[in-house]
């Protein structure tokens, strides 16, 4: 276990070292080691990063942060232990999935509390979906690595499914865990070898992630867990030649990055990037039912989540009473500390952040969009906190910036329209592509007006998210998919075998 009261191993010389379970609550947090090869390892460099409470910005944990030693120490282990685990049974697979699984389980509530602290999703919130999802994800491919086709005959050929082989996951701070869980679960279900690099502002549940497989027993260096930042370490794991795939989530710019370094060695990249998207409400839709859900998706995790549906589009005959409606749910949206009861809407996850938001909410007066509600200065009485208020713009003009750029905040712009065609343009008009919704009276009619737009999924008359689907984004929201059997296909490799007479599986 990684935390602060650190007992020396008997293999000290080689900076090996073992550690107790790390403290709950309010007490601090602080990890000195990697988690490398089965054992905790101390960092080769001498750097370490503050986690700070959303709420109240204050220090409640201490990671340390790697250098490129440390990333090769955890590929190499990475690939030491690729061909044992690659030939193991899915089966046995899956019983160290459900290990894991049951490790999460019984540390459900503490994670639940440490992730509301790092992110400031609301407790409650938290509970169902930032430890609920990766509960399910892990029990998901603990499921189907017995259902899985992993070979089948074409003709005279067997084709088989096989690991990609050592896979850097690198993953983001807005859904930590759930984000971890959709790479990592997959790809320890086909077989792969993993060096996680979490973000290194909400790192904390990582480290608990790891105490878990290791008390699962899971092999030495099938999972490793190196942090830093994405410039360092996550830079140094992209480029080494022994990685033999990338799995990125976050931002579009640090999406490019990537895919830049990592074409040194042509190595597979899966990337789930950034989003812009569309609710656009037909003019025959629940207008009322329309508007709850789309501030619903918009202002979810304090709008910290790239699929959030941030441009509602309305017709322009209904724009009076879309905004109507859209002000007075917004009032519902109680902002305040996440761990409190009865808050909807926590703070942003730090200082950078809620700076970017607020300068989103100038520009969009600068550009002349009507301010309906909220604004960039801080909500009544939370002056310490990265918080900002549920904002709400209207007669947003289709090219302006809060309109065309991820802001990641609870920032809603309404766009009006006078033709489907025209809706249609506008929501495929961005450079993004990952989710939306479309709202009508019937959902013949919506799932018509779905297929003509340019993006990974699309809420049906606020059909809610399915962990089974495919997930992942069109144009520049990314490239790959993610959770279900379509999240496993991307750690996998085909491999024909050609037999001189047909055979059956």
């Amino acid at each position: 276990m990684a935390s602060a009261q650190v007992q020396s191993s008997t293999n000290d010389t080689n900076g090996l070292q073992a550690t107790p379970s790390s403290p709950p609550g309010d007490a601090l947090r602080v990890h000195e080691h990697f988690y490398i090869n089965g054992l905790w390892v101390a960092p080769r460099g001498h750097g370490s990063i503050e986690v700070i409470q959303a709420s109240n910005e204050t220090v409640i944990g201490r990671i340390p942060e790697g250098v490129d030693a440390d990333a090769a120490a955890a590929v190499a282990a990475a690939r030491a232990a690729f061909e044992r685990w690659s030939q193991t049974t899915p089966q046995e697979r899956g019983v160290y999935l459900d290990k894991i699984t049951a490790g999460l389980r019984a540390r459900a509530d503490e994670l639940a509390d440490l992730i509301a602290r790092e992110v400031g999703m609301p407790l409650k919130l938290a509970a169902m979906i930032q430890v609920g999802s990766p509960l399910a994800t892990f029990a998901g491919y603990a499921k189907m690595v017995d259902e899985f086709a992993w070979e089948h005959t074409v003709g005279h050929s067997r084709v088989l499914r096989e690991p990609v082989g050592v896979v850097a996951c690198i993953t983001p701070w807005n859904y930590p865990l759930h984000q971890i869980a959709a790479k990592v679960g997959a790809a320890l279900a086909a077989g792969c070898t993993v060096v996680l690099k979490p973000s290194e502002v909400a790192p904390l549940n990582a480290f608990v992630l790891a105490e878990i497989i290791e008390q699962a027993g899971l092999p030495a260096g099938v999972f490793n867990l190196v942090s830093g930042y994405g410039p360092g370490v996550g830079e140094a794991l992209v480029r080494h030649p022994d990685v033999d795939m990338v799995s990125f989530t976050g931002s579009t710019r640090a999406g490019r990055r990537i895919s830049e370094v990592a074409a040194g060695t042509i190595k597979r990249v899966t990337l789930e990037l950034g989003g812009k998207s569309a609710s656009v409400i037909l003019e025959d839709a629940d207008l009322a039912a329309a508007v709850k859900g789309t501030l619903n998706a918009c202002f979810l995790n304090s709008g910290q989540t790239c699929s959030a549906h941030t441009r509602m589009l309305v017709p322009e005959a209904r724009y009076e009473e879309a905004a109507r409606l859209a002000v007075e749910g917004a009032k519902s949206f109680t902002v305040g500390d996440p761990l409190q009861p009865g808050v909807r809407l926590g703070p942003l996850v730090s200082s950078a952040q809620r700076e970017r938001v607020r300068g989103y909410i100038r520009a969009g007066l600068e550009d002349g969009a009507e301010l309906l509600c909220g604004g960039a200065d801080a909500p009544a009485g939370l002056d310490s906190g990265y918080y900002v208020q549920p904002t709400i713009f209207g007669h947003v003009h289709p090219d302006s910036t809060i309109a065309q750029e991820e802001i990641f905040g609870p920032v809603l712009s309404i766009i009006t329209y006078r033709s489907e065609a025209e809706a249609v343009r506008i929501a495929n008009g961005t450079p993004y592509g990952l989710g939306g919704a479309v709202w009508a009276g019937s959902d013949e009619r919506a799932i018509d007006v779905a297929r003509r737009l340019r993006t990974g999924q699309v809420d049906i008359n606020g059909g809610g998210f399915n962990g089974q689907a495919p997930f992942g984004g069109y144009k520049q929201s990314g490239n790959g998919r993610e959770l279900g059997s379509y999240g496993l296909d991307e750690f996998l490799e085909y491999k024909s075998l050609q037999c001189r007479t047909p055979r059956s599986t």
